[in-house]
């Protein structure tokens, strides 16, 4: 799991080669702290078939709003340097973001 920051977002999520996984999390998110393990956990399982980052939005807001980054949890998907799947809030669930890896690693 690689944590990214303003500096190396768009080089390693924007600019990068394939499907990236970006977990947008927060200091103070219960609910992110709560998935982490899990997200991580994904990075181990599919780390070869897609790239996983994390981004602390606390740390890097302007960045967080330019990606439409409005509430938290999100976990997104990017590929070639374009958004293209999304759990946000309430519908990031353990079962929810996994099937979205699922989906797109097939």
């Amino acid at each position: 799991m690689l944590e990214v920051n303003k500096e190396t977002f768009e080089p390693e999520v924007l600019k990068a080669t394939g499907k990236v996984f970006v977990d947008f999390y927060g200091d103070g998110c219960v609910p992110c702290a709560a998935l982490m393990p899990h997200v991580h956990e994904f990075a181990e399982k599919y780390g070869d078939k897609m790239k996983f980052c994390a981004l602390n939005t606390t740390q890097a807001r302007r960045l967080a709003i330019s990606q439409k980054i409005l509430g938290l949890p999100v976990m997104a998907i990017y590929e070639n340097g374009a958004m293209i799947d999304s759990v946000v809030k309430d519908d990031a669930t353990v079962e929810s973001i996994e099937a979205m890896i699922k989906k797109h690693i097939a």
